[in-house]
């Protein structure tokens, strides 16, 4: 089974470039059903070396960064048992390295999660510096200030990242600044640590209390997840032996969402989890799409030219720098001048060169970027520079006259799950080409 599952990511390490076709000027309708959370995964996955035992993993997206994991915890002594396309069993009882290949840390960001993983559980971790998206200067200091707030000694040289502890005991940690990844890589290593560790000033987003949950559910003791300060009450070990499911994906939702409004189409969009969709939901609504939120799922359509807006990226539960670029699709389309201010990432605004190519008009500079509406979107051969970019030029080749062609699949690959086959269900014409 792991090899069927690993193939797809072999395919993009060179041996094939591959592109997708879409012919445009298409009105998304249907159904369409949310994996679960890739940033709450690329987490959870190395949380599980914290455990010297058995458990289960549900709800897994099946996406490259999920297999790069999968394939880090085999290197270091993990049994890793895919039982399913979205389940897999980890052994992690003979665990016998605390180095991580750099060649594998270096494809994606949330290699990092392996230092907080490997100190709480070993005493010690050495993880080359992690790569992924170009989104900009994406310092680790936070991280850094909480492992040795713990007791930790922490030094970077020659492209790895090397922790060493005798014991690590409990402290009250300020974040400078509100960082996702450091909350919970403190958290991490903290969970086995002597005493009650603070973390004060933490990042709120979903993922984080879907890890905190994860760990209380393999024995740990994490209390105010989700909240500005969270408590990690210090326990001897996690035993394990238990079935955990990965929330449902607040982004992957989220492009669904804005797809259907650049559209004018009409869409359901299943397994979600409404209250994580707040922000984007009330943007829609004041641009003039429409949201009608039921249970785990919801309906989103719209039947007309949407109106400008200003919008600013923000920690949750503010408006996601993850779905700005998606949400600049729609802007680009939308009657008047609409401004963007990026907020996280110095970087992110790449994508907005290839949207004009397609005759978008949007001027960046720094973190901001004006958005001049245009009637409509010309297709023509594009670049995915991220992630979230590939799924915004996704969006663009959708509502665009003509076939547009978009590259460097391999961005998007790491976090969206059969994306072109769910698009294809809603009525879209993309196919998935190999040249």
């Amino acid at each position: 089974m792991s090899e069927i599952l690993y193939s797809k990511y072999t395919k993009y390490g060179g041996i094939v470039l591959e592109k997708l076709v879409i012919t445009g000027n298409t009105s998304l309708k249907g159904e369409v059903v949310i994996s679960g959370a890739k940033n709450a995964a690329v987490a959870i996955i190395p949380a599980t070396l914290l455990i010297n035992g058995v458990c289960t993993i549900e709800n897994l997206p099946n996406i490259s960064d999920v297999k790069l994991y999968c394939d880090i915890l085999k290197s270091l002594g993990s049994i890793v048992t895919w039982n399913s396309e979205h389940e897999v069993t980890i052994d992690n009882r003979n665990i016998n390295s605390y180095k991580a290949p750099s060649d594998i840390t270096s494809k994606f960001r949330a290699s990092y999660y392996l230092i907080g993983s490997l100190l709480g559980r070993c005493k010690k971790a050495q993880v080359g510096l992690p790569g992924g998206c170009n989104l900009g200067a994406r310092p680790i200091d936070q991280h850094i200030k909480g492992f040795e707030a713990l007791g930790a000694d922490v030094e970077v040289t020659n492209g790895n990242i090397t922790a060493k502890a005798r014991k690590l005991t409990a402290n009250s940690i300020y974040m400078d600044v509100v960082s996702v990844g450091a909350t919970i890589n403190i958290m991490l290593a903290s969970v086995l640590a002597d005493g009650t560790t603070i973390i004060d000033n933490a990042a709120k987003e979903p993922h984080i209390v879907d890890v905190a949950n994860f760990l209380n559910t393999m024995g740990a003791d994490i209390r105010g997840a989700g909240t500005d300060i969270i408590k990690v009450n210090g326990v001897k070990e996690l035993k394990g032996n238990a079935t955990y499911s990965v929330v449902p994906d607040q982004i992957e939702a989220g492009t669904f969402m804005l797809a259907a409004v650049a559209s004018k189409g009409d869409v359901i969009i299943k397994n979600c989890i409404t209250k994580h969709l707040e922000s984007i939901t009330a943007k829609i609504v004041e641009i003039g799409g429409n949201v009608d939120a039921n249970g785990d799922h919801l309906r989103v359509w719209c039947n007309t030219r949407t109106n400008k807006a200003t919008i600013k990226t923000l920690p949750y539960p503010g408006f996601p720098t993850d779905l700005q670029p998606q949400m600049g699709v729609v802007l680009s389309l939308s009657k008047g001048t609409s401004i963007i201010n990026e907020s996280i990432w110095e970087s992110r605004f790449q994508y907005t060169a290839e949207l004009n190519k397609m005759g978008a008009k949007i001027t960046a500079q720094g973190k901001s970027a004006v958005f001049e509406g245009v009637d409509k979107l010309n297709a023509a051969p594009v670049y995915a520079c991220d992630l979230r970019a590939g799924a915004a030029l996704i969006i663009a080749g959708i509502v665009a006259k003509g076939k547009t062609e978009i590259y460097n699949l391999n961005y998007i690959d790491r976090g969206y799950e059969n994306i072109e086959e769910k698009f294809r269900k809603l009525g879209a014409k993309i196919e998935r080409i190999d040249e």
